[in-house]
Order: structure tokens, then sequence, then C-alpha cells
């Protein structure tokens, strides 16, 4: 993340990765304060053994896009709402405006548990548990959506759709 005043946002993320079993780093490298930080943090991370990168940063938000330009593992960039921002449109376009070859997948502002599931889709998509893993929390989405249509069903709220 680029300021440890995004931990509050980019926790969900990791929370999300211990939920399936994946182990994590959580750091501060920031774009514009720590670019030295940033250069070796992106250009060693493969090597290092991580599989996917989930930037957060918001104003200017360029930490995802240019740790995008030094690896070549997949980041997700996620935009955050941050004291100085435009509502966080500035955050959100700054990762989603990337220039062709540098692709950022993007969620949605503040959006980190996304990030955490996207980062834990692409490692399932090569790893049988993880996969499992993903496959079973995207099922338990649907019984919990389904066990509040039979909540309102119950509190006598008409359905015609069943």
């Amino acid at each position: 993340m680029g300021s440890d005043s995004d931990l509050a946002i980019m926790q969900a993320a990791a929370d999300m990765l211990s939920q399936f079993g994946i182990g994590y780093e959580l750091t501060v490298v920031s774009a514009h304060r720590t670019p030295k930080r940033m250069v070796e943090y992106a250009s060693r991370a493969r090597e290092r053994g991580l599989k996917v990168i989930i930037a957060g940063a918001g104003g200017a938000a360029h930490l995802p896009g240019m740790v995008a330009s030094l690896t070549s593992l997949p980041v997700i960039g996620v935009p955050i709402k941050s004291s100085n921002s435009i509502d966080g449109w500035d955050s959100v376009l700054s990762i989603l405006q990337m220039p062709n070859g540098i692709p950022v997948a993007t969620v949605a502002l503040n959006a980190a548990k996304n990030a955490g599931i996207l980062a834990a889709s692409i490692i399932g998509a090569f790893d049988p548990v993880t996969g499992d893993k993903v496959a079973a929390y995207k099922a338990s989405l649907e019984e919990e959506v389904l066990a509040k249509v039979n909540k309102l069903k119950a509190g006598g709220q008409p359905n015609s759709f069943d």
C-alpha cells in the first residue's frame, strides 16, 4: 500500500488471503516517497516467490501502475479514497487508465476484499487446492443469498419469482 493510512482498507485483502490459506506480505511502498524501495520491491517480487501483487493507493495512485511496469507478475490495483482525494475518482482513473502493454487489474474504490478474492482466483487457476477454496467461497455466497430469500418468505414478504 502507498501509505499506512491505507491499512484500514487493505486489511480486507489480507483477511481474504488468510481465509483461503494464502501466505502474503503487507507493507508500505510509496511510488512518490520511496521510489527506490518500490523498484526494489517490484523487480524482486517474482524471485521472492510472490505470485500476484495487490497494490492499493489513493490520490494520484501511481503505485499499482509503476509496480506493474517493473514486474511480469499480475498486479491488482485497489483505488483508495484518501483524505486528499477527489471523491476517489482520481485514484480510480489513475489505476484504470494504464497504457497498452502495462495492464493492471482494477477493482472498485476501496474494494480490497475483491482484490483478495481475485488474487486467490488467479492463484487458484494453477493450484487446485486454492481453486477449490475459491469455488467453495463462491458457493457460500449463493447459500447466503438463498437464506435471505427464505427469511423474507418466512416473514411473509410477497415473492412471485419462485
